[in-house]
């Protein structure tokens, strides 16, 4: 697994949680994004990077699908 290379921001709050939790099931990045695309988002491998990064804003439709796709609830994307 790749380490990441630059500081998260503080645009979002979910970035890390995505992270840790896609980690934790072990899914790949590049995987994951295929998933959220085949769901209907529109994404792509920057976009989702700075996103998780927390250099972007995560729009409203992006973090229930990616809760769903990560079957969690919502609220465990918020947890500190």
């Amino acid at each position: 697994m790749k380490i990441r290379k630059k500081e998260y921001g503080n645009i979002n709050i979910i970035g890390k949680n995505v992270e840790k939790l896609r980690k934790e099931q072990k899914i790949k990045q590049k995987d994951f994004i295929s998933k959220l695309q085949t769901m209907g988002l529109d994404i792509n491998p920057t976009s989702y990077s700075k996103l998780e990064g927390q250099i972007r804003l995560a729009t409203d439709k992006e973090v229930y699908l990616i809760a769903k796709a990560l079957n969690v609830k919502i609220e465990e994307l918020f947890k500190k």
